[in-house]
């Protein structure tokens, strides 16, 4: 029995994280769960079907307590951190955004393996995160897991390059991006995210992410590390190798596959999520990346290698632009601007040395507030 403490349990991945626990009951134990707050009637359902005795939440701890019978309630902004503190076989971080870095790092100090589905806890803390060692983080996002997966197929020295499929997001087929709404930019042609996420996959942001990321995960230098268009997402990444060889993951656009894998490595999950049906003709195509229309995975390149606080920078400004879109204060196209003049103002934080969470906190603080003031010149 494998025992699961859940971050983020009802958002998309920890709903789905739960569901294949559900059809699971005698591989997974669900001993802890945490999430923001604003779904608490769903959060305490959750621990009452799984039998969990301990929740977090980061907001609304009185109504978790009122509703909760006979489940601890941990509340305040450090209680996804201290839930990750429990002792367990796997943490599973489905947290949005940089909020998850400091889970990650307790997670990690205490022990635990981390099944990490928050791309920020190595865009913003890589180095922090990366000192506890890369053997006890298990990737989650699907790109990163089908990765995990290829690189089984010959030795670190013989892989060329990984190459990490995109979708190509709402606007892959559109030229024109000056006047897109927020509802296009929301409308994502293959997967059911959260809207931040769909934002950053509409922008490509969100593969930018993902090639910084793939760098710590796999200790790849940047130069190994390449993305394509692949609008069916069947194919959720590949992995070259010096003799020609490419090995590639494919399955059905869902989670759940990766989610259950990233729980029961080194095994795999029965009843996980269904197989691509071979009694029926498929047709996968790939394209290169228009880098002109969307300048975002050659600006992460950029400060991904610079390193420092630069990704830091990157994922902060780009957090506070979504959120300005999403509010109708800049149009689509000045997301990656708001990132791009972010970063050229603070180029000289890539050679900051990341200690602590402050360090990374101070860093984000700096890019917000620089990032805010990008987007008042362009209202």
């Amino acid at each position: 029995m494998r025992e699961i403490v859940i971050l983020g349990s009802t958002g998309s991945i920890g709903v789905q994280a739960l569901e294949v626990i559900a059809a699971n009951p005698e591989i997974f134990k669900v001993v802890a769960l945490a999430a923001g707050g604003g779904n608490i009637p769903t959060l305490i359902a959750q621990a009452e079907k799984f039998g969990v005795k301990v929740i977090g939440v980061s907001q609304g701890g009185a109504q978790a307590r009122e509703l909760a019978q006979g489940i601890e309630v941990i509340d305040g902004p450090m209680a996804a951190t201290e839930i990750a503190s429990i002792p367990c076989d796997i943490v599973l971080n489905g947290i949005t955004g940089s909020i998850g870095l400091g889970p990650t790092l307790a997670a990690l100090a205490v022990g635990n393996k981390v099944a990490l589905a928050n791309k920020e806890s190595l865009v913003a803390g890589g180095d922090l995160v990366s000192a506890f060692g890369l053997d006890r983080i298990i990737p989650v996002d699907s790109e990163h897991s089908a990765l995990y997966q290829c690189f089984m197929a010959g030795s670190r020295g013989e892989v060329k390059r990984a190459i990490l499929t995109a979708s190509g997001g709402a606007f892959r087929d559109k030229q024109d991006l000056s006047s897109v709404t927020l509802a296009e930019a929301l409308a994502h042609p293959t997967w059911s995210m959260g809207p931040v996420v769909t934002i950053n996959s509409a922008t490509l942001v969100n593969k930018g992410l993902e090639i910084i990321e793939a760098h710590y995960l796999f200790n790849l230098p940047y130069e190994q590390i390449d993305a394509v268009i692949h609008p069916q997402s069947v194919i959720h990444s590949m992995v070259e190798f010096v003799d020609g060889a490419t090995i590639a993951q494919l399955s059905p656009p869902n989670m759940k596959g990766p989610i259950a894998y990233a729980m029961g490595t080194p095994h795999r999950t029965a009843r996980a999520t269904s197989a691509v049906d071979w009694t029926q003709p498929h047709s996968w195509t790939f394209a290169p990346i228009d880098e002109s229309r969307f300048p975002a995975i050659n600006l992460a390149r950029h400060c991904g290698k610079l390193g420092g606080g630069l990704p830091a920078v990157f994922n902060a400004a780009n957090e506070v632009a979504v959120a300005s879109f999403m509010s109708g204060e800049i149009p689509f196209t000045s997301i990656i601007e708001v990132v791009a003049g972010t970063a050229a103002k603070l180029e000289a934080l890539s050679g900051s040395i990341m200690r602590d969470l402050v360090d990374v906190s101070a860093i984000e603080e700096d890019a917000r507030q620089v990032a805010r003031s990008l987007v008042l010149e362009k209202r």
